[in-house]
């Protein structure tokens, strides 16, 4: 089966959106979009009503996939589009399609006012448990929102990528989370900005005035570990421009913030099993339920 940009589409506006991303993808990458409608037996009270039954209800999803993909094909000429109707429950359908994906697309509804998303039970089993990258959209999510203003001071899809944000944590650097990262960014011929966070010294929290001597040592101590992590990227990648930033705080703080700015957020889940299952860590967590632009979560051991 050929790689594929899946995408878990059930309808609704953000999944939509969810669809015009992976298009848009899947042309930068050259593969095909696979869109997946998973059906899921409705329970014997609604199965058995007149206007509401089973076989009612199978008809109006097999129309979803579709649908969105004769409106796809249209807006994006040249891109493969294939449907798929799945049954069982979504999120394990879901999984189960991700594993034949280059990634797995799903959208997400938009927080109200300020941005971010609000990522539900589906979303999130999906995500702690795939195999592959997971990219959330929001609804609502236009080409222009991934790119810099024009000259004249309005969104365009025409004008060059925002830069594509990466969250880095150099106690263990993962070559899949960089590697997606740095491809992310080539084939959007924009810059990578590589965001790395450490903790500030603990006499901060006990409101002891701070050693600058101390402080400017600790950032530059990190500072230097980021660049020792990506020296070998920069080298295979030598058209993205790299941009490191090294702060203090919060690192999800710091990537919520650099999201406002990006084209795409990359941030990692390790694939580990703990006692009560896979889990995504706070870190992701965090960007995933208040980033402003669509989010990829990377497995990494």
């Amino acid at each position: 089966m050929p790689r594929t940009v899946t995408v878990g589409l059930d309808g609704s506006s953000e999944s939509l959106a969810a669809a015009e991303w992976a298009a848009r993808e899947a042309r930068l990458r050259a593969l095909q979009v696979r869109l997946v409608n998973v059906w899921e037996s409705a329970p014997d009270p609604i199965a058995q009503a007149p206007l509401l039954g089973g076989e009612t209800h199978q008809h109006w999803s097999e129309r979803i996939p579709r649908e969105a993909a004769e409106g796809v094909r249209a807006r994006h000429p040249g891109i493969d589009v294939t449907t798929e109707q799945l049954t069982g429950r979504p999120a394990e359908a879901l999984l189960k399609a991700a594993d034949d994906a280059e990634l797995l697309v799903l959208g997400t509804r938009g927080l109200s006012g300020v941005g971010g998303f609000m990522v539900g039970s589906v979303g999130l089993a999906v995500v702690a448990h795939a195999g592959r990258p997971v990219v959330f959209v929001r609804a609502g999510e236009q080409a222009a929102d991934e790119h810099l203003m024009d000259p004249s001071g309005i969104p365009s899809a025409v004008a060059p990528f925002r830069p594509v944000v990466v969250g880095l944590d150099t106690t263990g650097p993962d070559a899949t989370l960089i590697g997606f990262a740095f491809e992310a960014a080539f084939l959007r011929a924009t810059a990578l900005r590589v965001v790395h966070s450490w903790n500030e010294p603990p006499y901060v929290a006990y409101g002891l005035p701070p050693d600058l001597e101390m402080n400017a040592a600790l950032a530059a101590r990190e500072a230097a570990a980021v660049t020792d992590a990506l020296r070998p990227w920069r080298e295979k990648y030598p058209a993205v421009e790299v941009i490191e930033d090294t702060l203090s705080g919060k690192a999800a703080n710091h990537l919520v913030d650099a999201s406002r700015e990006a084209s795409l957020v990359v941030v990692g889940r390790r694939a580990r099993r703990a006692t009560l299952g896979a889990h995504i860590g706070p870190v992701t967590h965090a960007v995933l339920h208040h980033s402003t632009a669509p989010v990829a979560v990377v497995p990494h051991p």
